[in-house]
Protein backbone atom coordinates (compact mmCIF):
# COMPACT_ATOMS: atom_id res chain seq x y z
CA UNK A 1 0.00 0.00 0.00
CA UNK A 2 1.73 3.23 -1.05
CA UNK A 3 1.82 5.94 1.59
CA UNK A 4 -1.02 8.35 1.21
CA UNK A 5 0.80 11.28 2.68
CA UNK A 6 3.32 11.82 -0.09
CA UNK A 7 1.02 13.81 -2.34
CA UNK A 8 -1.03 15.57 0.34
CA UNK A 9 1.48 17.18 2.68
CA UNK A 10 1.87 20.27 0.51
CA UNK A 11 5.64 20.41 1.03
CA UNK A 12 8.65 18.15 0.74
CA UNK A 13 9.83 16.75 4.11
CA UNK A 14 13.60 17.08 4.63
CA UNK A 15 14.04 13.35 5.48
CA UNK A 16 17.14 14.19 7.50
CA UNK A 17 19.03 17.23 8.75
CA UNK A 18 17.52 18.57 11.97
CA UNK A 19 15.01 15.75 11.65
CA UNK A 20 17.51 13.39 13.29
CA UNK A 21 17.71 15.74 16.30
CA UNK A 22 13.91 15.58 16.40
CA UNK A 23 14.12 11.78 16.29
CA UNK A 24 16.48 11.89 19.30
CA UNK A 25 14.04 14.16 21.15
CA UNK A 26 11.16 11.81 20.29
CA UNK A 27 13.38 8.92 21.47
CA UNK A 28 13.51 10.52 24.94
CA UNK A 29 9.88 11.62 25.00
CA UNK A 30 8.43 8.31 23.78
CA UNK A 31 10.87 6.42 26.01
CA UNK A 32 9.55 8.03 29.18
CA UNK A 33 5.93 7.80 27.98
CA UNK A 34 5.97 4.02 27.62
CA UNK A 35 8.74 2.96 30.03
CA UNK A 36 7.75 5.06 33.03
CA UNK A 37 4.51 3.19 33.89
CA UNK A 38 6.26 -0.18 33.42
CA UNK A 39 9.28 0.76 35.54
CA UNK A 40 7.07 1.68 38.48
CA UNK A 41 6.08 -1.99 38.84
CA UNK A 42 9.32 -2.45 40.81
CA UNK A 43 7.63 -0.65 43.72
CA UNK A 44 4.31 -2.51 43.48
CA UNK A 45 4.98 -5.31 45.94
CA UNK A 46 6.23 -2.92 48.62
CA UNK A 47 3.45 -0.35 48.05
CA UNK A 48 0.94 -3.21 48.13
CA UNK A 49 2.20 -4.26 51.56
CA UNK A 50 2.43 -0.64 52.77
CA UNK A 51 -1.22 0.14 51.96
CA UNK A 52 -2.48 -3.47 52.48
CA UNK A 53 -4.18 -3.71 49.08
CA UNK A 54 -4.78 -6.56 46.62
CA UNK A 55 -3.05 -7.34 43.30
CA UNK A 56 -5.89 -5.84 41.28
CA UNK A 57 -5.91 -2.64 43.38
CA UNK A 58 -2.18 -2.04 42.97
CA UNK A 59 -2.46 -2.79 39.25
CA UNK A 60 -4.80 0.19 38.93
CA UNK A 61 -1.83 2.55 39.42
CA UNK A 62 -0.26 1.63 36.09
CA UNK A 63 -3.66 1.18 34.46
CA UNK A 64 -4.90 4.64 35.39
CA UNK A 65 -1.59 6.15 34.27
CA UNK A 66 -1.68 4.38 30.89
CA UNK A 67 -5.40 5.05 30.42
CA UNK A 68 -4.92 8.75 31.20
CA UNK A 69 -2.04 8.81 28.71
CA UNK A 70 -4.33 7.37 26.03
CA UNK A 71 -7.41 9.40 27.03
CA UNK A 72 -5.40 12.60 26.76
CA UNK A 73 -4.68 11.90 23.09
CA UNK A 74 -7.40 14.13 21.57
CA UNK A 75 -6.55 17.00 23.95
CA UNK A 76 -2.90 16.61 23.04
CA UNK A 77 -3.81 16.56 19.32
CA UNK A 78 -5.71 19.83 19.63
CA UNK A 79 -2.86 21.48 21.52
CA UNK A 80 -0.32 20.26 18.97
CA UNK A 81 -2.42 21.57 16.08
CA UNK A 82 -2.76 24.92 17.87
CA UNK A 83 0.66 25.46 19.46
CA UNK A 84 3.00 22.85 17.95
CA UNK A 85 4.85 19.94 19.55
CA UNK A 86 7.55 21.87 21.43
CA UNK A 87 5.50 23.65 24.16
CA UNK A 88 3.14 20.69 24.61
CA UNK A 89 5.99 18.27 25.37
CA UNK A 90 7.59 20.72 27.82
CA UNK A 91 4.31 21.18 29.71
CA UNK A 92 3.89 17.39 29.79
CA UNK A 93 7.30 16.94 31.43
CA UNK A 94 6.36 19.45 34.13
CA UNK A 95 3.05 17.65 34.75
CA UNK A 96 4.70 14.25 35.25
CA UNK A 97 7.25 15.81 37.61
CA UNK A 98 4.47 17.45 39.63
CA UNK A 99 2.51 14.19 39.84
CA UNK A 100 5.49 12.18 41.12
CA UNK A 101 6.41 14.80 43.72
CA UNK A 102 2.83 14.93 45.02
CA UNK A 103 2.64 11.10 45.03
CA UNK A 104 5.69 10.92 47.32
CA UNK A 105 3.50 12.46 50.07
CA UNK A 106 0.61 10.04 49.45
CA UNK A 107 -1.22 8.49 52.41
CA UNK A 108 -3.67 6.23 50.53
CA UNK A 109 -3.69 4.23 47.31
CA UNK A 110 -6.32 6.68 45.96
CA UNK A 111 -3.71 9.42 46.29
CA UNK A 112 -1.42 7.44 44.00
CA UNK A 113 -4.25 6.90 41.51
CA UNK A 114 -4.77 10.67 41.26
CA UNK A 115 -1.16 11.88 41.31
CA UNK A 116 0.73 9.12 39.48
CA UNK A 117 -2.25 7.93 37.43
CA UNK A 118 -4.20 11.01 36.36
CA UNK A 119 -1.70 13.90 36.57
CA UNK A 120 1.28 11.80 35.49
CA UNK A 121 -0.73 10.04 32.80
CA UNK A 122 -1.93 13.25 31.17
CA UNK A 123 1.64 14.54 31.30
CA UNK A 124 2.78 11.43 29.41
CA UNK A 125 0.01 12.02 26.83
CA UNK A 126 1.50 15.45 26.19
CA UNK A 127 4.84 13.72 25.58
CA UNK A 128 3.73 10.80 23.41
CA UNK A 129 1.39 12.22 20.78
CA UNK A 130 3.45 15.33 19.84
CA UNK A 131 6.58 13.19 19.45
CA UNK A 132 4.78 10.78 17.11
CA UNK A 133 3.24 13.60 15.07
CA UNK A 134 6.39 15.67 14.51
CA UNK A 135 8.28 12.70 13.02
CA UNK A 136 5.68 12.52 10.24
CA UNK A 137 6.36 16.19 9.40
CA UNK A 138 10.13 15.67 9.05
CA UNK A 139 10.22 12.27 7.28
CA UNK A 140 8.48 10.60 4.37
CA UNK A 141 10.88 8.25 2.53
CA UNK A 142 12.71 7.24 5.74
CA UNK A 143 9.65 7.43 8.00
CA UNK A 144 9.51 3.74 9.07
CA UNK A 145 13.19 3.90 10.03
CA UNK A 146 12.71 7.17 11.93
CA UNK A 147 9.69 5.77 13.78
CA UNK A 148 11.57 2.57 14.62
CA UNK A 149 14.51 4.52 16.04
CA UNK A 150 12.25 6.84 18.05
CA UNK A 151 10.25 3.93 19.47
CA UNK A 152 13.53 2.37 20.62
CA UNK A 153 13.47 4.96 23.41
CA UNK A 154 10.99 2.87 25.39
CA UNK A 155 13.26 -0.18 25.95
CA UNK A 156 16.37 1.99 26.41
CA UNK A 157 14.71 4.03 29.15
CA UNK A 158 13.14 0.91 30.67
CA UNK A 159 16.44 -0.97 30.79
CA UNK A 160 17.93 2.04 32.62
CA UNK A 161 15.04 2.73 34.97
CA UNK A 162 14.43 -0.90 36.05
CA UNK A 163 17.73 -1.42 37.95
CA UNK A 164 17.85 2.28 38.89
CA UNK A 165 14.45 2.02 40.58
CA UNK A 166 15.57 -1.00 42.59
CA UNK A 167 18.68 0.91 43.71
CA UNK A 168 16.64 3.99 44.59
CA UNK A 169 14.15 1.91 46.56
CA UNK A 170 16.91 0.20 48.58
CA UNK A 171 18.56 3.56 49.28
CA UNK A 172 15.64 5.98 49.77
CA UNK A 173 12.40 3.96 49.95
CA UNK A 174 9.50 4.41 47.57
CA UNK A 175 8.71 7.97 48.74
CA UNK A 176 12.24 9.25 48.21
CA UNK A 177 12.45 7.37 44.92
CA UNK A 178 9.33 9.13 43.63
CA UNK A 179 10.88 12.51 44.41
CA UNK A 180 14.04 11.62 42.47
CA UNK A 181 12.03 10.20 39.55
CA UNK A 182 10.13 13.47 39.40
CA UNK A 183 13.39 15.31 38.77
CA UNK A 184 14.62 12.73 36.23
CA UNK A 185 11.49 13.03 34.10
CA UNK A 186 12.20 16.74 33.60
CA UNK A 187 14.50 15.58 30.79
CA UNK A 188 11.30 15.54 28.71
CA UNK A 189 11.36 19.35 28.84
CA UNK A 190 14.83 19.28 27.27
CA UNK A 191 13.54 16.89 24.60
CA UNK A 192 10.64 19.21 23.87
CA UNK A 193 13.01 22.13 23.36
CA UNK A 194 14.64 20.21 20.48
CA UNK A 195 11.35 19.76 18.61
CA UNK A 196 11.70 22.73 16.29
CA UNK A 197 8.82 23.03 13.78
CA UNK A 198 9.70 21.87 10.29
CA UNK A 199 10.47 24.49 7.63
CA UNK A 200 7.72 23.81 5.11
CA UNK A 201 9.19 24.89 1.80
CA UNK A 202 6.12 25.36 -0.41
CA UNK A 203 6.53 26.46 -4.02
CA UNK A 204 5.23 29.95 -4.67
CA UNK A 205 1.99 30.25 -6.64
CA UNK A 206 1.81 32.07 -10.02
CA UNK A 207 1.16 35.80 -9.98
CA UNK A 208 -2.37 35.49 -11.31
CA UNK A 209 -3.29 32.96 -8.58
CA UNK A 210 -1.74 35.13 -5.87
CA UNK A 211 -3.60 38.20 -7.15
CA UNK A 212 -6.82 36.20 -7.17
CA UNK A 213 -6.17 35.05 -3.62
CA UNK A 214 -5.46 38.63 -2.53
CA UNK A 215 -8.70 39.71 -4.18
CA UNK A 216 -10.54 36.93 -2.41
CA UNK A 217 -9.09 37.98 0.94
CA UNK A 218 -10.08 41.61 0.32
CA UNK A 219 -13.62 40.57 -0.57
CA UNK A 220 -13.85 38.41 2.56
CA UNK A 221 -12.52 41.28 4.66
CA UNK A 222 -15.08 43.63 3.15
CA UNK A 223 -17.88 41.19 3.82
CA UNK A 224 -16.74 40.86 7.44
CA UNK A 225 -16.92 44.67 7.79
CA UNK A 226 -20.53 44.75 6.59
CA UNK A 227 -21.65 41.77 8.73
CA UNK A 228 -21.15 43.30 12.15
CA UNK A 229 -23.01 41.80 15.16
CA UNK A 230 -25.09 44.92 15.66
CA UNK A 231 -26.22 44.87 12.05
CA UNK A 232 -27.29 41.22 11.87
CA UNK A 233 -27.57 39.11 15.07
CA UNK A 234 -28.71 36.05 13.11
CA UNK A 235 -25.61 36.24 10.94
CA UNK A 236 -23.50 36.40 14.10
CA UNK A 237 -25.12 33.21 15.48
CA UNK A 238 -24.54 31.39 12.20
CA UNK A 239 -20.96 32.62 12.18
CA UNK A 240 -20.36 31.35 15.72
CA UNK A 241 -21.82 27.95 14.87
CA UNK A 242 -19.69 27.70 11.73
CA UNK A 243 -16.61 28.62 13.77
CA UNK A 244 -17.39 25.86 16.30
CA UNK A 245 -17.94 23.32 13.53
CA UNK A 246 -14.76 24.35 11.76
CA UNK A 247 -12.82 24.05 15.02
CA UNK A 248 -14.08 20.51 15.60
CA UNK A 249 -13.49 19.46 11.99
CA UNK A 250 -10.02 20.99 12.01
CA UNK A 251 -8.90 19.20 15.18
CA UNK A 252 -10.96 15.98 15.14
CA UNK A 253 -11.40 14.30 11.75
CA UNK A 254 -14.54 12.25 12.38
CA UNK A 255 -14.61 11.16 8.73
CA UNK A 256 -11.95 8.61 9.73
CA UNK A 257 -14.77 6.44 11.05
CA UNK A 258 -15.73 5.84 7.40
CA UNK A 259 -12.15 4.88 6.49
CA UNK A 260 -11.93 1.10 5.96
CA UNK A 261 -8.28 0.69 6.96
CA UNK A 262 -8.71 2.86 10.07
CA UNK A 263 -11.67 0.79 11.27
CA UNK A 264 -9.75 -2.47 10.78
CA UNK A 265 -6.84 -1.08 12.77
CA UNK A 266 -9.12 0.24 15.51
CA UNK A 267 -11.11 -2.98 16.03
CA UNK A 268 -7.97 -5.14 16.17
CA UNK A 269 -6.15 -2.80 18.54
CA UNK A 270 -9.05 -2.35 20.97
CA UNK A 271 -9.16 -6.10 21.64
CA UNK A 272 -5.38 -6.43 21.55
CA UNK A 273 -4.83 -3.81 24.27
CA UNK A 274 -6.66 -5.91 26.84
CA UNK A 275 -3.59 -8.16 26.85
CA UNK A 276 -0.87 -5.75 25.70
CA UNK A 277 0.49 -4.20 28.91
CA UNK A 278 -0.46 -6.72 31.63
CA UNK A 279 2.35 -9.25 30.87
CA UNK A 280 4.95 -6.49 31.27
CA UNK A 281 3.31 -5.08 34.39
CA UNK A 282 3.26 -8.49 36.10
CA UNK A 283 6.60 -9.86 34.87
CA UNK A 284 8.59 -8.81 37.97
CA UNK A 285 5.80 -9.73 40.46
CA UNK A 286 5.46 -13.13 38.71
CA UNK A 287 9.17 -13.79 39.17
CA UNK A 288 8.98 -12.78 42.85
CA UNK A 289 5.95 -15.06 43.26
CA UNK A 290 8.12 -17.96 42.08
CA UNK A 291 10.74 -17.17 44.74
CA UNK A 292 13.12 -15.01 42.70
CA UNK A 293 14.95 -12.26 44.57
CA UNK A 294 14.24 -8.58 43.87
CA UNK A 295 17.34 -7.83 41.80
CA UNK A 296 16.91 -10.94 39.63
CA UNK A 297 13.26 -10.02 39.06
CA UNK A 298 14.31 -6.50 38.04
CA UNK A 299 16.95 -8.07 35.75
CA UNK A 300 14.16 -9.78 33.80
CA UNK A 301 12.79 -6.36 32.88
CA UNK A 302 16.28 -5.29 31.81
CA UNK A 303 16.68 -8.41 29.62
CA UNK A 304 13.26 -7.81 28.13
CA UNK A 305 14.16 -4.16 27.49
CA UNK A 306 17.56 -4.96 25.92
CA UNK A 307 16.02 -7.39 23.43
CA UNK A 308 13.22 -4.91 22.79
CA UNK A 309 15.84 -2.21 22.22
CA UNK A 310 17.64 -4.31 19.62
CA UNK A 311 14.60 -5.42 17.63
CA UNK A 312 12.87 -2.04 17.24
CA UNK A 313 15.43 -0.42 14.90
CA UNK A 314 15.80 -3.75 13.07
CA UNK A 315 12.04 -3.75 12.54
CA UNK A 316 12.30 -0.16 11.31
CA UNK A 317 14.94 -1.18 8.75
CA UNK A 318 12.79 -4.13 7.62
CA UNK A 319 9.67 -1.98 7.42
CA UNK A 320 11.54 0.56 5.30
CA UNK A 321 12.65 -2.06 2.76
CA UNK A 322 11.05 -2.18 -0.69
CA UNK A 323 9.91 -5.78 -0.12
CA UNK A 324 8.00 -5.21 3.13
CA UNK A 325 6.85 -1.59 3.10
CA UNK A 326 4.15 -2.06 0.42
CA UNK A 327 2.61 -4.81 2.59
CA UNK A 328 3.73 -3.62 6.04
CA UNK A 329 0.33 -4.42 7.58
CA UNK A 330 1.12 -8.15 7.32
CA UNK A 331 4.29 -7.67 9.39
CA UNK A 332 2.24 -5.91 12.06
CA UNK A 333 -0.33 -8.73 12.07
CA UNK A 334 2.47 -11.25 12.51
CA UNK A 335 3.89 -9.26 15.45
CA UNK A 336 0.50 -9.23 17.21
CA UNK A 337 0.06 -13.00 16.72
CA UNK A 338 3.63 -13.68 17.86
CA UNK A 339 2.93 -11.85 21.15
CA UNK A 340 -0.11 -14.03 21.75
CA UNK A 341 1.84 -17.25 21.18
CA UNK A 342 4.55 -16.11 23.64
CA UNK A 343 1.99 -15.47 26.40
CA UNK A 344 0.25 -18.80 25.83
CA UNK A 345 3.58 -20.62 26.18
CA UNK A 346 4.80 -18.60 29.21
CA UNK A 347 3.25 -20.88 31.90
CA UNK A 348 5.28 -23.76 30.45
CA UNK A 349 8.53 -21.96 31.42
CA UNK A 350 9.91 -23.46 34.63
CA UNK A 351 12.33 -21.75 37.01
CA UNK A 352 14.27 -18.55 36.53
CA UNK A 353 15.93 -19.84 33.36
CA UNK A 354 12.54 -20.38 31.76
CA UNK A 355 11.53 -16.83 32.64
CA UNK A 356 14.73 -15.51 31.03
CA UNK A 357 13.87 -17.39 27.81
CA UNK A 358 10.33 -15.99 27.96
CA UNK A 359 11.69 -12.46 28.52
CA UNK A 360 13.89 -12.80 25.42
CA UNK A 361 11.12 -14.02 23.11
CA UNK A 362 8.60 -11.62 24.61
CA UNK A 363 11.06 -8.76 24.09
CA UNK A 364 11.35 -9.68 20.40
CA UNK A 365 7.58 -9.83 19.96
CA UNK A 366 6.85 -6.68 21.96
CA UNK A 367 9.57 -4.71 20.17
CA UNK A 368 8.31 -5.66 16.72
CA UNK A 369 4.77 -4.68 17.61
CA UNK A 370 5.75 -1.39 19.27
CA UNK A 371 7.98 -0.32 16.37
CA UNK A 372 5.09 -0.78 13.93
CA UNK A 373 2.18 0.30 16.13
CA UNK A 374 1.92 3.89 14.88
CA UNK A 375 3.77 3.47 11.58
CA UNK A 376 1.03 1.19 10.24
CA UNK A 377 -1.61 3.72 11.31
CA UNK A 378 0.23 6.45 9.41
CA UNK A 379 0.53 4.07 6.45
CA UNK A 380 -3.25 3.59 6.45
CA UNK A 381 -4.48 7.17 6.89
CA UNK A 382 -1.49 9.26 5.72
CA UNK A 383 0.64 11.72 7.64
CA UNK A 384 -1.80 14.58 6.99
CA UNK A 385 -4.56 12.80 8.99
CA UNK A 386 -2.32 11.05 11.50
CA UNK A 387 -2.70 13.61 14.31
CA UNK A 388 -6.49 13.22 14.33
CA UNK A 389 -6.26 9.45 13.86
CA UNK A 390 -3.91 8.87 16.78
CA UNK A 391 -6.06 11.10 19.00
CA UNK A 392 -9.20 9.12 18.20
CA UNK A 393 -7.41 5.78 18.54
CA UNK A 394 -5.87 6.58 21.91
CA UNK A 395 -9.07 7.80 23.54
CA UNK A 396 -10.93 4.67 22.41
CA UNK A 397 -8.06 2.42 23.48
CA UNK A 398 -7.93 3.94 26.96
CA UNK A 399 -10.78 1.60 27.98
CA UNK A 400 -8.90 -1.67 27.42
CA UNK A 401 -5.66 -0.06 28.62
CA UNK A 402 -7.42 0.89 31.86
CA UNK A 403 -9.19 -2.43 32.38
CA UNK A 404 -6.57 -4.89 31.08
CA UNK A 405 -4.10 -5.02 34.02
CA UNK A 406 -6.80 -4.93 36.76
CA UNK A 407 -8.68 -7.77 35.06
CA UNK A 408 -5.41 -9.70 34.90
CA UNK A 409 -4.74 -8.89 38.55
CA UNK A 410 -8.22 -10.09 39.45
CA UNK A 411 -7.46 -13.42 37.74
CA UNK A 412 -4.38 -13.74 39.94
CA UNK A 413 -6.46 -12.92 43.05
CA UNK A 414 -9.17 -15.45 42.12
CA UNK A 415 -6.98 -18.41 41.11
CA UNK A 416 -3.85 -17.62 43.14
CA UNK A 417 -1.72 -18.34 40.06
CA UNK A 418 -0.35 -16.19 37.26
CA UNK A 419 -0.72 -18.76 34.49
CA UNK A 420 -4.42 -18.00 33.89
CA UNK A 421 -3.55 -14.33 33.48
CA UNK A 422 -0.97 -15.20 30.80
CA UNK A 423 -3.44 -17.53 29.05
CA UNK A 424 -6.03 -14.72 28.91
CA UNK A 425 -3.48 -12.23 27.56
CA UNK A 426 -2.39 -14.75 24.94
CA UNK A 427 -5.94 -15.14 23.68
CA UNK A 428 -6.44 -11.35 23.64
CA UNK A 429 -3.36 -11.01 21.43
CA UNK A 430 -3.62 -14.06 19.15
CA UNK A 431 -7.26 -13.44 18.24
CA UNK A 432 -6.70 -9.87 16.93
CA UNK A 433 -3.55 -11.01 15.15
CA UNK A 434 -5.52 -13.53 13.09
CA UNK A 435 -8.29 -10.97 12.55
CA UNK A 436 -5.78 -8.39 11.24
CA UNK A 437 -4.23 -10.93 8.85
CA UNK A 438 -7.61 -11.71 7.29
CA UNK A 439 -8.94 -8.14 7.18
CA UNK A 440 -5.73 -6.63 5.77
CA UNK A 441 -5.75 -9.25 3.02
CA UNK A 442 -9.28 -8.10 2.22
CA UNK A 443 -8.24 -4.43 2.45
CA UNK A 444 -5.27 -4.86 0.11
CA UNK A 445 -7.50 -6.70 -2.37
CA UNK A 446 -10.09 -3.91 -2.30
CA UNK A 447 -7.39 -1.26 -2.69
CA UNK A 448 -6.05 -3.03 -5.79
CA UNK A 449 -9.56 -3.19 -7.26
CA UNK A 450 -10.14 0.50 -6.54
CA UNK A 451 -6.78 1.37 -8.10
CA UNK A 452 -7.62 -0.57 -11.27
CA UNK A 453 -11.02 1.15 -11.46
CA UNK A 454 -9.40 4.57 -11.13
CA UNK A 455 -6.92 3.74 -13.89
CA UNK A 456 -9.74 2.54 -16.13
CA UNK A 457 -11.78 5.70 -15.51
CA UNK A 458 -8.76 7.91 -16.18
CA UNK A 459 -8.00 6.11 -19.44
CA UNK A 460 -11.62 6.36 -20.54
CA UNK A 461 -11.71 10.06 -19.67
CA UNK A 462 -8.51 10.72 -21.61
CA UNK A 463 -9.86 8.82 -24.64
CA UNK A 464 -13.08 10.84 -24.56
CA UNK A 465 -11.07 14.06 -24.34
CA UNK A 466 -9.05 13.03 -27.38
CA UNK A 467 -12.22 12.22 -29.32
CA UNK A 468 -13.71 15.61 -28.43
CA UNK A 469 -10.59 17.31 -29.74
CA UNK A 470 -10.61 15.25 -32.94
CA UNK A 471 -14.30 15.77 -33.78
CA UNK A 472 -14.15 19.56 -34.28
CA UNK A 473 -11.05 19.12 -36.42
CA UNK A 474 -12.81 16.53 -38.64
CA UNK A 475 -15.85 18.80 -38.91
CA UNK A 476 -13.68 21.71 -40.05
CA UNK A 477 -11.95 19.53 -42.63
CA UNK A 478 -15.32 18.38 -44.04
CA UNK A 479 -16.55 21.97 -44.30
CA UNK A 480 -13.35 22.94 -46.09
CA UNK A 481 -13.75 20.10 -48.60
CA UNK A 482 -17.38 21.07 -49.17
CA UNK A 483 -16.47 24.65 -50.02
CA UNK A 484 -13.85 23.40 -52.47
CA UNK A 485 -16.34 21.31 -54.41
Amino acid sequence: MPPAAATNLGYKPPDGGWGWAVVFAAFISIGFSYAFPKSLTIYFKEIQEYFSVSYSEIAWVSSVMLASMYAGGPVSSMLVNRYGSRPVVMVGGLMVCTGMVLASFGTTIIHLYLCVGVIGGFGLAFNLQPALTIIGTYFQVKRPLANGLAMTGSPVVLSTLAPLNQFLFDSFGWRGSFLILGSIVLNCCVAGALMRPVNKRVQSQPDNESSMSRGKVSVEAASEDFSSPSANPLAEDIKNKSKCQSFVSRNIDLSLFTHRGFLIYLVGNVVMFFGFFAPVVFLAPYAKHQGTDEYSAALLLSIFALVDMFIRPVTGFLGNSKWIRPKIQYLFSFAVSYNGVCHLLCPLASGYGGLVVYAVFFGLAFGMLSALLFEVLMDLVGAHRFSSAVGLVTIIECGPVLLGPPISGALVDIFGDYKYMYYACGVFMLGPGIFLFIMHYYNYKKLDEEHRQRVTVEMRTSEEAVELKMNPKEKTDNETHGETF
